[in-house]
């Protein structure tokens, strides 16, 4: 059974002002809690509709499931994580910063294609969302346990600290195509809709693009997930 308190708990955890006030977040669905449980991230509560071999495990009926659920339709299992203090590494030869990436299902894309890409962790501004809203761990598919994200106030100083060489992604660069993309470098991505904030803008030089190759009457932009995804295929790719 789920007490008033835990229900009470995990329904403010929604928001990020309870996930930053408790220090926990909360995961659903077997791939992403079962990801989870088998990382170094430490498990506060698990519920499940059917019985599972966990020490903080807890069975719970369909309809308590439904209550303390994030989503419409809700999972058979949820589990409530601590965040980790992870530190930030210079380490990586390959950087990817996102600005002001406002939709979380796009954050969860980028989280799991940086895990698949083999990078394990991702800079973001603090006008990004946060990396532990529920859709954007839903989206990340378990791999929010192998990447961690970095909200950093002054990118530029961020930028000019682990000095590699920058490039700005914009619909307007210079094609991605034309050029072997550099592993050691960093990469900006930008907003849904507007795209790097001026001080970025203005502050890197090289800007690079994926043109588009139906010059009228096409899509006017891409997503910026599915345009992360065609970057680190073009950097990796021999």
């Amino acid at each position: 059974m789920v007490s008033k308190n835990q229900q009470k708990k995990i329904i403010q955890l929604k928001q990020k002002k309870y996930r930053s006030k408790f220090g926990l977040f909360v995961a659903e669905g077997e791939k992403v809690v079962n990801d989870l449980i088998n990382s170094k991230i430490e498990c506060e509560f698990l519920f499940s509709i059917r019985n599972i071999s966990h020490p903080k495990a807890l069975k719970v009926k369909e309809s308590e499931m439904k209550k303390i659920s994030h989503f419409k339709n809700h999972s058979s299992i949820l589990g409530v994580f601590k965040i980790p203090d992870i530190k930030l590494n210079n380490r990586n030869k390959l950087t990817i910063i996102l600005d002001g990436i406002s939709d979380p299902g796009n954050l969860g894309t980028i989280i799991r294609l940086c895990d698949w890409f083999g990078l394990d962790q991702l800079i973001c501004s603090t006008n990004t969302v946060d990396c532990y809203n529920p859709k954007a761990i839903q989206s990340s598919m378990g791999s929010i346990a192998r990447v961690s994200c970095h909200y950093i106030s002054d990118l530029l100083t961020y930028i000019d600290l682990i000095n590699k060489p920058i490039f700005k992604a914009e619909i307007n660069g210079t094609s991605i195509y034309k050029n072997q993309l550099q592993e050691y470098g960093t990469y900006v991505f930008g907003s849904e809709s507007h795209g790097i904030s001026e001080e970025l803008k203005s502050n890197i030089k090289n800007k690079i693009g994926i043109p588009n190759f139906k010059k009228h009457n096409g899509a006017e932009s891409l997503n910026v997930a599915t345009s992360v995804a065609i970057f680190f295929s073009e950097i990796y790719r021999t």
